[in-house]
C-alpha cells in the first residue's frame, strides 16, 4: 500500500509546523490569563535567611507573591519517584526553598502578575538574604572526606551505593583470566536544550470533579496522563481532578517528563487567584533549571581469554545527581543502564556498582538513551582498550564477542532476553559500507597536516518503557479517522506513522487521518512518550482498536448486504467489505456514514523490551596546526527490526548521533568550581553542534523483526545518541593515539584547544 506500513512517506505534521502554524503553550491565551515569573536563587548554597516580598506584592499590576512561608503544607514536597532497592537517601525539598538554598536557579519566590513585564519586575525587586556556604559542583569530589554537605539526610552527599552482579564470582574470574583490560570513562553533563522551552497554562474550576474543584493545564510534555499524575502529587489531589492537555510539543528528550516545580506553583495559584495562570521559561532559566543529562565518571574493567573473548565485566562510577532528586534521575545509571553492561557481547558475568552524589548543580535526569549511551560508551571504550591490549583489530574483537543468532534466545547477566538479531550481518555491511580496510591509506595520505582517526562501535539499546498503553479510534461519518494515543509526539512524527498504521489496517485515506492532540481526559491511561517506547506500544492499541472497528464494521456490512458475518471478508486496500465470492461490496467508509461513526478502542498491559542494535563507524580528523577536529564520515547499520516509515527512522537516527557529536565535541555543562557560579548559562557559553560540523550520514537497514509485538518494531528515538557518543570518542581516540598522544588522558569535550595541546604533549 503506498502509505502503508514499510513506506517512506513524507510527514504530514510537516508543512503545518514550518509555515508556523504550529500550536505551542505559549500560544494559548486563556481568558483573563494572568503570567508568572520566579525570583531564583543567584547563589549555589546557602542559608536563606530572609526573603522581603512587600515591596514586589505592592507593584503596579501584581497579583500574588509566593513564598515558602505561603505554600508550606499546601504543596508535596519533591523528591525521588522511582522505587529502587536499597532505596535512596530521604532527601526532599520544598517547592521554594525554605532554610537552604543549594544550586543557582533554585526558585526562592513565584510572582503572578497581569503581564509578563510585571511580574519579572516583581521578581527582581524581591529582596533576598543568603548566607553563603562553600560548594561543590564535582561529583568525585562532593564525595571526598570533609566537602560542603547538602543534606543531613545524606551524610557525605552519597545518595545510594548500588551493586548489581556478584563481586566476589566476577573478582574470581578476574584472578584467573588471561587479560584484564581497563578504560576510564567520562560522560560530562550537558544541558537538554530542546527547542520550545518549559511552558504550562492552567485554569481551575471550584465547581469542577463534583464540586471539589479541578485544574485544566496545558502543559508540553511528553504524556498527558504521566503529567497529570506527577502534577497531582505535588498538589495532593486525586488525579482525576486534573485535566492535561498537550499541544505540539518543541523537543523533550527526556526531560519535560519530569517533575518541575513551576507546574504546581501555576496550579496553586491558579486556584487562589480564581483565574488562569501562565508561565513559559526562557531560555536563560532553562539553562539554570531545567533537569539536565549525563554526569558520570568512573572505569570499567574486563577480563578476556587468550582468544580475546569475554569472561567479565565490571564498572564503578560515580554519578552527579545535582542539588536534589529528578524524578527518576536515581534510577538513569543504576536500573536503567548499568545491568546492561556489556551490551549486545556474551558476557557471562557482570558486576556494577554506582553512587550518586549530591552537588550543588542543577538536577540531573533521564535524557535521551536515559543511561544506556553511558554505559554502551563504558562497554565500548573497554571494547577499544582490549583490542589494543591483545592486538586485535577493533572490528575483530566485537565479532569474537557479539552474540549470533544461532545463540538465541540469550539471556545475559544483567536478565534480558535477547529475542532476535543478526550482529555478524550488521556489523559487515558497517565495514564495507565504511571502507574500513581503506582506512590506513587516507590517514597515510593526510599525516602531514591531519591526525586522522576512525572509530567503531556495535551498540544496544533496551526499549519499551512502562506497560500500559490505550488508543481509541474513531472512523467518522465524512470517511475519514481520528486518533488518540497515550503516546505524545515531540518531534517524532507519530501523526505520519500511526496515519500509516491505520491505512493498512483499515485502508482508509491516509490524508483524512488526524492524531488528535494528548489529553488526560480523552482516554483512561497512556504511558506518554519515552524509552523509545511509542512505535512498540502506540501501534499495538492501534492495531487492537482498528481490528475492533473492523469486527464492528463487518456485523454493519452483514446486515447492509444481508449476508451471515461469516460470509463478509475485508478488503484492507479498498476499504470495503464484500460477500465471499461475490462482488456486492460495500465501503467502511459508508458504513461509517450509516451508523453515525464507528469506534474502537485498544489496551495493553505488558513489559516485554525490544533491543535495537547497530554499528557505528565514525572517521575524523584533527588539524595539527588548530586542534580543530572535523567528522570526515559517519557510517550506520541499524537493526531496528520491522520499520513503518524508513524516512522517519532515519531523521531520528541522524538527530541521536548529532546529539552524540555534541556531547563528544562540544557541549559541557560547567560551574565555577569555588562559588557555584554557572559558567554555561546560555548558547553564547554553551556549544551546540551545527549543520556545518557534520557530515552526511550514510544510513542503512536490516530489518530483524522482534518476537514481542505484533509489528516486530524495535524503538529508534534513542539509538543514535546511544551509538553516536561512543563512535565519536572512539575515532577521537584512535587519531590521538596514532600521532603519539595520550587520549587516556584527555577528557571530554574534545575542543579544538584540548586537542591541540593533546597533539603538543606528545613525547
Amino acid at each position: 500500500m503506498k502509505f502503508g506500513i514499510g513506506q517512506p512517506v513524507r510527514r504530514a505534521e510537516d508543512d503545518r509546523l514550518v509555515r508556523g502554524r504550529g500550536r505551542y503553550v505559549s500560544d494559548i491565551v486563556l481568558p483573563g490569563q494572568a503570567v508568572a515569573a520566579l525570583r531564583r536563587s543567584d547563589v549555589a548554597h546557602g542559608r536563606l535567611r530572609a526573603v522581603a516580598a512587600d515591596a514586589a506584592r505592592a507593584m503596579p499590576g501584581v497579583l500574588a507573591v509566593y513564598t515558602h512561608a505561603d505554600i508550606a503544607g499546601r504543596l508535596v514536597p519533591l523528591g525521588n519517584e522511582f522505587p529502587m532497592d536499597p532505596p535512596p537517601a530521604p532527601v526532599t525539598v520544598p517547592h521554594l526553598a525554605d532554610t537552604h538554598v543549594r544550586f543557582v536557579g533554585q526558585p526562592i519566590a513565584f510572582v503572578v502578575a497581569e503581564t509578563r513585564e510585571a511580574a519579572e519586575a516583581a521578581a527582581e525587586a524581591i529582596e533576598v538574604e543568603i548566607e553563603e556556604l562553600p560548594a561543590v559542583v564535582d561529583p568525585l569530589a562532593a564525595l571526598a572526606p570533609g566537602a560542603p554537605e547538602l543534606h543531613p539526610e545524606a551524610p557525605g552527599n552519597l545518595a545510594y551505593d548500588w551493586h548489581h552482579g556478584d563481586a566476589a564470582e566476577v573478582a574470581a574470574i578476574f584472578a584467573g583470566a588471561a587479560h584484564v583490560v581497563q578504560a576510564g570513562v567520562t560522560n560530562q553533563r550537558v544541558a537538554v536544550a530542546p527547542m520550545e522551552p518549559r511552558a504550562i497554562a492552567v485554569a481551575y474550576d471550584p465547581a469542577g470533579a463534583e464540586g471539589q474543584g479541578r485544574w485544566e493545564a496545558w502543559v508540553g510534555c511528553q504524556g498527558a496522563h504521566g503529567m497529570r499524575g506527577r502534577m497531582a502529587v505535588s498538589l495532593g489531589v486525586a488525579p482525576e481532578r486534573i485535566r492535561v492537555r498537550v499541544p505540539d510539543v518543541g523537543g523533550g528528550f527526556g526531560m519535560k517528563l519530569m517533575t518541575h516545580p513551576e507546574y504546581a506553583l501555576a496550579a496553586l495559584a491558579a486556584k487562589d487567584l480564581g483565574r488562569p495562570v501562565a508561565w513559559v521559561a526562557d531560555r536563560s532559566e532553562s539553562f539554570l533549571s531545567d533537569a539536565q543529562g549525563r554526569d558520570m565518571r568512573g572505569r570499567v574493567e574486563g577480563a578476556f581469554d587468550a582468544a580475546g573473548r569475554i569472561l567479565a565485566l565490571r564498572m564503578d562510577t560515580v554519578s552527579g545527581l545535582g542539588a536534589q532528586y529528578s524524578s527518576v534521575g536515581v534510577a538513569v545509571h543504576t536500573v536503567f543502564s548499568a545491568v546492561l553492561l556489556g551490551g549486545m557481547y556474551r558476557v557471562p558475568r557482570i558486576h556494577a556498582r554506582v553512587r550518586g552524589a549530591f552537588l550543588n548543580t542543577t538536577p540531573t535526569d533521564a535524557y535521551r538513551g536515559a543511561g544506556r549511551p553511558e554505559t554502551i560508551h563504558a562497554t565500548e571504550r573497554l571494547m577499544d582498550a582490549a583490542a589494543r591490549a591483545l592486538g586485535l583489530d577493533r572490528a575483530e574483537i566485537r565479532r569474537r564477542n557479539l552474540v549470533t543468532p544461532a545463540m538465541l534466545p540469550h539471556t545475559t547477566d544483567g536478565g534480558f532476553t535477547f529475542d532476535s538479531l543478526d550482529t555478524h550481518a550488521v556489523l559487515d555491511r558497517a565495514l564495507a559500507a565504511a571502507d574500513w580496510a581503506g582506512f590506513e591509506a587516507r590517514r597515510a595520505a593526510e599525516a602531514e597536516t591531519h591526525a586522522l582517526g576512525i572509530g567503531i562501535t556495535y551498540y544496544m539499546e533496551r526499549t519499551g518503557g512502562g506497560p500500559v498503553e490505550t488508543a481509541r479510534v474513531e472512523v467518522t461519518p465524512e470517511g475519514g479517522a481520528r486518533i488518540w494515543v497515550g503516546t505524545q509526539s515531540n518531534g517524532q512524527g507519530h501523526a505520519t506513522a500511526w496515519a500509516q498504521i491505520l491505512h493498512e489496517e483499515t485502508g482508509l485515506p491516509f490524508e483524512r487521518i488526524a492524531l488528535m492532540e494528548g489529553d488526560s481526559d480523552a482516554l483512561p491511561a497512556g504511558g506518554g512518550t519515552g524509552g523509545s517506547r511509542s512505535a512498540k506500544m502506540a501501534s499495538r492499541v492501534i492495531l487492537l482498536a482498528a481490528g475492533e472497528i473492523r469486527e464492528k464494521g463487518r456485523a454493519l456490512a452483514a446486515e447492509h448486504l444481508e449476508a451471515a458475518p461469516s460470509d463478509i471478508e475485508f478488503d484492507a486496500a479498498a476499504s470495503a467489505f464484500r460477500i465471499a465470492g461475490t462482488d456486492r461490496s460495500v465501503s467502511l467508509a459508508a458504513l461509517a456514514a450509516e451508523a453515525g461513526g464507528i469506534e474502537g478502542a485498544g489496551a495493553v498491559d505488558g513489559r516485554a523490551s525490544t533491543f535495537p542494535n547497530g554499528c557505528h563507524i565514525a572517521e575524523i580528523a584533527i588539524e595539527r596546526a588548530t586542534g580543530r577536529a572535523a567528522l570526515r564520515r559517519y557510517t550506520v547499520v541499524d537493526d531496528f527490526g520491522r520499520l513503518i516509515n524508513p524516512e522517519i527512522v532515519a531523521g531520528q537516527v541522524h538527530g541521536g548521533v548529532v546529539q552524540g557529536i555534541g556531547q563528544v565535541l562540544m557541549e559541557a555543562a560547567r560551574w565555577d568550581p569555588e562559588t557555584g557560579q554557572p559558567l554555561t548559562g546560555s548558547f553564547m557559553d554553551y556549544a551546540m553542534p551545527r549543520a556545518a560540523d557534520l557530515p552526511r550520514f550514510a544510513v542503512e537497514f536490516l530489518e530483524v523483526p522482534a518476537r514481542t509485538n505484533p509489528l516486530g518494531v524495535k524503538g529508534c528515538g534513542e539509538a543514535g545518541a546511544v551509538g553516536g557518543i561512543s563512535a565519536t570518542a572512539s575515532a577521537v581516540a584512535d587519531a590521538l593515539a596514532a600521532a603519539g598522544a595520550a587520549p587516556e588522558t584527555v577528557e571530554p569535550p574534545y575542543t579544538a584547544e584540548t586537542l591541540w595541546r593533546a597533539l603538543n604533549r606528545r613525547a
